[in-house]
């Protein structure tokens, strides 16, 4: 685009309108497909775990062609006759909940309201209204395939554990031969022998490695979530010792900065919150005021390194493990934050609270879809009703209690503290149990006792698979044990996918949380088991062993250009010929303003912040999440939701980002605070103000037409607000949103 310098001359909102120039940006975004696919992915999870159950159990009856002629001509036992539609129209907008009939019904908006005999629970027309959103993925066939009402609820004979260890995603991972290569001398360590080995097949060369300044930028937002120092970059880019790259990654190890940007994605995992998605009136009784202490932990052991496996084990069972270490009691936040509902002692909240306990855990430690297994045999993965219940009677033997903070704190008969903002937000085993199955998840149709055990596929025997618990406790730290075993093939396959999907931009298996039959298949399926493999063995279930590992490749280090050859042979870039240009998700964006302007607040944990407040300096990590309402700027910029596991973030390019961009009091502020910076440091010449700029935003110095361009518009003698719309159109650049 040409900008003619008299029109950027107007009112400062032009200035954005200069962003492409005077950045240079890349103007490489996420692709539709990409947002598509998860957004397919978590629709079908949604269907089975939330939507498929109740059509079964409360829609069949008369919509099905299992009871002949289905009412009004609306059948919803297939995918086809959903869409379809009966004698209304469509019962589904795929997309647009709004315009759904089914929504209306089951809302009771109109006067057809299903099902007849009751309206559905709020949370369960909130599941429909989010499936139809996603687009309303169905797995289904166009063929009626569901079981008979009088259907048994034991395990299908025909699911057979010994079959399915033939699974890549069953087979316990083992070291592997590094390949040959056409140029041994890429190879920097196994992973490069891998890569450049399937890139030899396909005819294609890895692109050479990014120069400096780019790495630099990478490496920092990768590991600390935080741009470079000027004054660091710099040094490295003239540092010429063989080892400057691994030097500079040691030092960003070692910063307390790490532990802030790995938490994120952990608490995306786990669900993090402090409210609740249901409060009636100004009842918050079933909130959590204290629960930064969990997210406070999770940064602390992340900063020291704590090994995975113990990193496990402890936010299940550190009660169990170490009753005394009262700072680590904390760490049962994973579970203890989990979703309330009111009525909690209604059997069917219950069993939706256990649901979403069996759900953190195995999508998020597992990489399994095992709560689709709540109400029916799952229908793709070797996972019978049984071993659902199983593990929620896990979780039904536990309780959620708030623990006293000090000894002043005012407490009930059993010790728990009355108000919850003098609480520590855990879980406690309470008097074990083991639970019925219930016949397609209805709580009125108890089905057989299961007695709580681990998955049957993952245990050494299928037929008989390992106990959890026993009279005197829930299982919890039984159920620890076993997800940490060296011998379970999946725990730390899915852990490395996660860690290389945040560094790559994409894992080695597309679906993090689920890595069954639906899940999409590695890409390098050598390359994850040979890390799975000395991930234990050599790192010690070492977090920052494994970053190191990664990020020091030839792999990882080289540039993001984009080829004619790779486009044609590999367009989506799964043979990793080049480096994917990434966007920096919400908290970084934020953080990288506040480093620019100098407001960034240092300090490690604490309470939560505003994140849009321009006074709130600490870093975004710290930011209030709340269920009932996700904060406005969070959640314009791809912030998960925090009701439920997320493994990943959507990536959406829309006009209400780039309209926060231009009228947030934040942004606005902290435009002028650049402003004021450079002044201050850069003194009254314009083009040291502009290199300034340049450095603390991109780590680069300015180009000459970008210099020529910026003088041009800031005039001979530009007031303090001409510097602030410039500053701003820096920050509203796509360089400033991308990693190179």
């Amino acid at each position: 685009m040409r900008i003619d310098p008299t029109e950027a001359r107007r009112p400062s909102r032009w200035a954005l309108a200069l962003t492409a120039a005077l950045a240079m940006a890349s103007t490489a975004t996420a692709t539709a497909t990409a947002a598509e696919d998860d957004a397919s992915a978590e629709g079908i999870a949604l269907f089975e775990s939330k939507i498929r159950p109740v059509l079964i159990d409360r829609c069949y009856s008369c919509h099905s062609a299992e009871q002949g002629e289905a009412k009004g001509g609306l059948a919803l036992d297939t995918r086809a006759a959903l869409l379809e539609g009966g004698d209304g129209g469509p019962a589904i907008e795929p997309g647009d909940p709004e315009l759904s009939l089914l929504i209306e019904a089951i809302r009771y908006d109109s006067f057809v309201q299903m099902p007849p005999n009751g309206k559905l629970p709020p949370e369960t027309i909130a599941a429909f209204e989010r499936w139809v959103a996603l687009g309303a993925p169905d797995p289904r066939g166009d063929e009626p395939a569901e079981p008979s009402a009088d259907a048994s609820p034991l395990p299908d004979p025909g699911i057979d554990g010994q079959a399915a260890r033939s699974s890549w995603a069953y087979t316990t991972p083992s070291r592997q031969e590094p390949p040959e290569v056409s140029d041994p001398s890429w190879v920097r360590s196994p992973i490069d022998a891998f890569i450049l080995s399937r890139l030899d097949e396909a005819g294609l060369s890895p692109n050479p490695e990014a120069d400096r300044r780019s790495l630099a930028r990478r490496l920092a937002f990768d590991l600390t979530g935080l741009p470079p120092d000027p004054a660091e970059v710099d040094a490295f880019v003239i540092d010429d010792d063989p080892e400057a790259v691994e030097r500079y990654v040691d030092r960003l190890l070692a910063s307390p900065h790490f532990g802030e940007r790995w938490a994120r994605p952990w608490l995306d995992l786990m669900r993090f919150a402090e409210d609740q998605a249901h409060i009636v009136g100004n009842d918050t009784s079933l909130c959590y005021p204290n629960a930064y202490t969990y997210r406070d932990w999770v940064i602390a052991a992340l900063n020291d390194d704590l090994p995975y496996d113990a990193f496990v084990r402890k936010q299940l069972a550190a009660d169990l493990i170490d009753p005394d270490d009262e700072q680590g009691l904390a760490a049962l936040g994973f579970i203890g934050l989990g979703p309330k509902y009111y009525r909690r002692g209604a059997p069917e909240v219950m069993a939706d609270e256990w649901e979403d306990r069996v759900d953190v855990v195995s999508r998020g430690l597992l990489g399994l879809t095992v709560a689709c297994a709540r109400c029916h045999d799952h229908k793709y993965d070797p996972i019978p009703t049984a071993d659902y219940y199983a593990l929620a009677g896990v979780f039904a033997s536990t309780v959620m209690y708030n623990l006293p903070l000090s000894d002043e704190a005012e407490t009930s008969e059993d010790g728990e503290a009355k108000k919850p903002e003098d609480a520590l937000h855990i879980i406690k085993d309470d008097e074990p149990r083991d639970l019925n199955v219930l016949i397609r998840g209805n709580v009125e149709q108890k089905g057989p006792l299961v007695p709580r055990h681990f998955l049957s596929v993952l245990s050494e025997e299928a037929d008989a698979p390992a106990p959890l618990g026993g009279s005197s406790s829930s299982g919890r730290l039984e159920l620890a044990e076993a997800i940490v075993d060296p011998s379970n093939p999946l725990t730390a396959r899915v852990f490395i996918n996660r860690v290389w999907a945040q560094l790559f931009g994409r894992g080695i298996v597309a679906t993090p949380s689920n890595f069954g039959a639906l899940g999409a298949p590695p890409t390098h399926p050598e390359l994850l088991d040979d890390l799975a493999s000395r991930f234990v063995s050599e790192g010690g279930w070492s977090l920052k062993w494994l970053v190191r590992e990664l990020v020091t490749s030839n792999t990882y280090r080289q540039s993001c250009d984009i080829t004619d050859a790779h486009r044609a042979a590999d367009p989506e870039n799964l043979l990793l010929g080049r480096m994917n240009r990434k966007r920096l998700p919400v908290e970084s964006w934020r953080d990288a303003i506040l480093t620019a302007s100098g407001a960034l607040e240092p300090a490690v944990g604490g309470p939560s912040i505003n994140p849009s407040d321009p006074d709130a300096g600490r870093r975004t990590v710290y930011s209030e999440v709340s269920r009932l309402e996700l904060h406005p700027m969070l959640a314009r910029f791809d912030f998960p939701d925090p009701n439920a596991h997320s493994d990943g973030r959507s990536r959406t390019t829309t006009p209400l980002q780039k309209l926060f961009v231009l009228n947030s009091p934040f942004v606005t502020r902290h435009a002028e605070r650049l402003a004021e910076r450079l002044s201050q440091e850069a003194g009254d010449d314009p083009a040291a103000r502009i290199a300034l700029a340049y450095r603390l935003l991109f780590a680069r110095p300015p180009a000459a037409t970008e210099e020529a361009i910026a003088l041009d518009y800031l005039g001979p003698s530009p007031d303090p607000s001409r510097w602030a719309a410039y500053a701003q159109a820096l920050i509203a650049s796509n360089e400033f949103l991308m990693i190179d």
